[in-house]
């Protein structure tokens, strides 16, 4: 299975050359899934520390607007997460695009920062505190998106329902780079699954980028695969799945945990 991970400018969809590179590589990788940052189809309204329904509101039509332009990536599953309007219930859903199908909604964030640049919890509210596992061409997909990565306990139900890829798209800052990474490896070896995670580059907030960085992690000793940079936005590589099987019958995935 080839996997595309990636870097992009807060402003991509409105800047064509950026979308006609993704196209070019998706074109010559010939991936089965990209993921893209965290509710990529909008600016990041949460820098702000003054939620407005209406922006939301704005930014919930955009990733609905967008969302058929996706048919033309060259790409079966387009993977991220959207903000959406529930029952009068502002939610960050993590999703799996099929090309020329219908959206699936997965996952429903629910571990959400509150600070300058990522007012998160301001805006909108925390999803139902299900992990479940998506399930594609029989491969099986679990979201953690961005800060949901810290909460290790999740990739281990990851384990435990035989998730073969952690999905991670976000949208976290460049004086943490440091240790997002590190969080990632976390995550693929304690979920024995490959880590898979598009971050934006560029400004977000005055004296503070977005951190880029996308990566590629494996899921026995969270080895990093492939990494994004300002120069290579885009990444492509081929994993087995069955690499992933083999981990969870390894140290520590086996040992017996509580519950």
């Amino acid at each position: 299975m080839k996997v595309t991970v990636c870097e992009l400018p807060n402003t991509w969809t409105r800047d064509e050359q950026i979308w006609q590179d993704l196209i070019s590589h998706l074109e010559t990788e010939q991936p089965d899934l990209l993921l893209l940052p965290e509710m990529p189809f909008y600016e990041w309204i949460t820098r702000s520390d003054t939620p407005d329904p209406a922006q939301w509101e704005k930014a919930v039509k955009a990733h609905e607007d967008f969302e058929h332009k996706l048919d033309e990536l060259p790409v079966p599953f387009v993977a991220g997460s959207r903000p959406v309007n529930i029952d009068h219930t502002f939610l960050n859903q993590g999703f799996i695009r099929p090309r020329n199908q219908a959206l699936i909604p997965c996952h429903e964030k629910y571990y959400l920062p509150d600070e300058p640049g990522y007012y998160e919890a301001s805006w909108y509210s925390r999803g139902n505190g299900n992990f479940e596992r998506v399930s594609i061409n029989g491969v099986n997909l679990g979201f953690m998106i961005c800060t949901e990565l810290w909460f290790t306990h999740r990739a281990r139900e990851y384990m435990a329902q035989d998730v073969h890829i952690i999905l991670c798209p976000r949208a976290t800052p460049e004086s943490e780079n440091d240790i997002w990474v590190p969080g990632g490896r976390a995550a693929a070896i304690v979920g024995g699954a490959f880590c898979l995670s598009s971050n934006y580059n560029g400004p977000n907030v005055p004296g503070e980028d977005f951190g880029g960085t996308g990566w590629i992690i494996e899921p026995e000793r969270g080895k990093i695969l492939g990494l994004t940079s300002s120069d290579n936005g885009f990444v492509t590589l081929d994993i087995d799945p069955e690499d992933a099987r083999q981990a969870k019958e390894t140290y520590p995935r086996y040992v017996q945990g509580d519950g």
